[in-house]
């Protein structure tokens, strides 16, 4: 079986080590004990990395971008009455649009309700472009860290936008799956406000 062509480099680091082992200045208990220090810091840091994911969804909208932005950062508070997936929105610290502002949202997510209180961590306008990092609720029983982030983008052609949730997550536990369920949450709830919108208009 062939070797990846960088090997060559691997193979002068661990011709080196032996040489050394031999005239001494490595010597064998060294080598072991150096072995043992370092695989467990490894095999944490691999674990880490795979506890880390991303997932994204992309929706085409009627609604211009700066609609559909405008709901979630001016007037949360009346998400629930464009999409029956949004129980109530409250706003638990400082103002509605604003950086550090927390909130929070009671949802319905395969048809069980559930909470989540979010801060707001950035703001876009010119991007329509909002970050939450949530902070308690259903996500963070599964999750050490949970970013979530709504940007709506005009089409490059013809009306109507494309809505794309960004979900940026850290399990606590391989066993944990993956929060893929709510991509087709978002979706639904998307299209939905996307109706509302357009009805008012």
């Amino acid at each position: 079986m062939a070797e990846p062509a960088t090997n060559p480099e691997t193979k002068a680091e661990v011709k080196v080590e032996t040489e050394a082992e031999v005239e001494g200045v490595m010597t064998k208990p060294e080598t072991e004990a150096e072995t043992e220090t370092t695989k467990p810091e490894n095999e944490a840091e691999t674990k880490a990395a795979s506890m880390i994911g991303e997932l994204e969804i992309d929706i085409e909208i009627k609604s211009t971008a700066e609609k559909f932005h405008h709901m979630f950062v001016k007037r949360p508070h009346h998400v629930p009455k464009a999409t029956g997936f949004i129980g109530g929105v409250e706003l638990h610290e400082g103002e509605w649009g604003k950086v550090g502002s927390i909130v929070s949202w009671n949802y319905i997510h395969d048809g069980v309700p559930k909470v989540a209180k979010e801060r707001i961590e950035a703001l876009d306008p010119e991007k329509n472009l909002i970050k939450f990092r949530v902070l308690e609720g259903d996500v963070m029983k599964e999750n050490k860290t949970f970013l979530l982030t709504l940007q709506v983008t005009p089409k490059q052609a013809g009306p109507g936008s494309v809505v794309k949730w960004h979900m940026e997550y850290e399990r606590i536990d391989e066993k944990v799956p993956h929060p893929e369920t709510l991509l087709p949450f978002f979706e639904a709830m998307s299209k939905e406000i996307d109706e509302h919108l357009l009805s008012t208009e």
